[in-house]
């Protein structure tokens, strides 16, 4: 940035254009960050953090006029909060979890900003916006305030930083692509172990191919698949022209269209219509039981769970699940001389398969 002075004494503030940009966020470093783990706090260790957050600041030269930066300010701010003693953090934790004074809770949040700020650090090369980081950040310190367990022996802060690092994390996830690609906690953990299994498979000698890779891992290799590919290819837009050519088209003219045909539309509604016929002509035969689970899973819009049937007649899971098999092989015997079953002899009912898991 520089001054420049013109003859009216005016003065002008010119922006400096030669500061290289901020690093973007590096997928690879992400994805080997390895699995979240508490950090321990070393009790003597607060006049080195004081020290280590004092770097932090920036150092202006007098009389020099800056750009105003939001986590510049945001750090002088905290700066000026005193940090707690164990015996202090331990009388407010048990405050706060004893008599649920939010007050004590408020104390051990502000005396922890800092805290947030250092990890936050950590992923400033890997990403751009710092202050989004330390916002998540302190929502994940908020979340450790009402989970922390006083009478474990364990220093807030070495608990804190779990919830902080966490939080932190998963926003990183959903902000690295315009696509989500870590919202299960399935697919969280492929993202965050999926290149250091395949590098670990790689030493042992093996190919790491998906089955092997699930098997590791402990998830389903269509999984696996699905990861590898999203991480592989990058986002594209459904409005971008096919090829880089403007006069193309885009995706829009080659893409399938899902929507059911208006010839499947009404197969659907007869195959409905002959089920609810037959079902109407079995009711006389069952019973209460047998009834609601036709009503309530076989038949409904949104099929209750297993559980919920076995609670109302006080029964369990399983047993319900045994009915509701005998009730489907009655509807598929009396169906049987007026529809086509599918090749394994499943029934579909209004557009939903149910499985046993259910």
């Amino acid at each position: 940035m520089a001054i420049v002075e013109n003859k009216n004494d005016d003065v002008t503030v010119e922006p400096d254009d030669s500061g290289d940009p901020e690093d973007v966020l590096d997928e690879a470093e992400v994805r080997e960050t390895g699995p979240i783990t508490p950090e321990l706090v070393d009790d003597d260790s607060d006049e080195d953090d004081d020290a280590l957050f004092q770097e932090m600041l920036p150092i202006l030269p007098r009389g020099e006029l800056v750009k105003y930066d939001p986590l510049d300010s945001y750090l002088s701010e905290i700066k000026h909060i005193p940090t707690l003693s164990r015996e202090e953090e331990h009388a407010l934790a048990l405050r706060f979890k004893e008599q649920g004074d939010k007050l004590a809770g408020y104390k051990l949040v502000m005396a922890n900003l800092r805290l947030v700020v250092m990890v936050a650090k950590e992923y400033q090369r890997n990403f751009r916006n710092i202050l989004d980081l330390v916002q998540e950040g302190n929502i994940g310190l908020l979340e450790a305030v009402k989970k922390y367990d006083p009478y474990r022996g364990i220093r807030f802060p070495s608990y804190a930083v779990y919830w902080v690092r966490a939080y932190m994390l998963r926003y990183l996830i959903n902000n690295l692509r315009l696509v989500k690609i870590g919202t299960t906690q399935a697919q969280r953990k492929l993202f965050f172990n999926l290149r250091k299994e395949q590098e670990r498979l790689e030493q042992e000698g093996f190919l790491p191919e998906a089955k092997l890779l699930a098997d590791r891992l402990d998830v389903k290799e269509s999984e696996v698949i699905e990861m590898q590919q999203r991480l592989a290819l990058p986002d594209l837009s459904v409005d971008a022209p096919l090829g880089g050519v403007e006069d193309a088209g885009d995706m829009h003219g080659v893409l399938p269209d899902e929507a059911e045909s208006i010839e499947d539309q009404l197969v659907r509604r007869q195959f409905d219509e002959s089920v609810r016929g037959v079902v109407d002509k079995l009711k006389d035969s069952l019973d209460e039981k047998e009834q609601a689970i036709i009503e309530q899973r076989l038949l409904a819009d949104e099929p209750c769970t297993l559980q919920h049937i076995a609670e109302q007649f006080d029964l369990s899971r399983e047993r319900i699940r045994q009915i509701e098999s005998k009730l489907k092989d009655k509807i598929k015997e009396a169906l049987s001389d007026q529809l086509q079953l599918g090749s394994e002899g499943e029934i579909v009912l209004n557009s939903q398969e149910l499985s046993p898991e259910d």
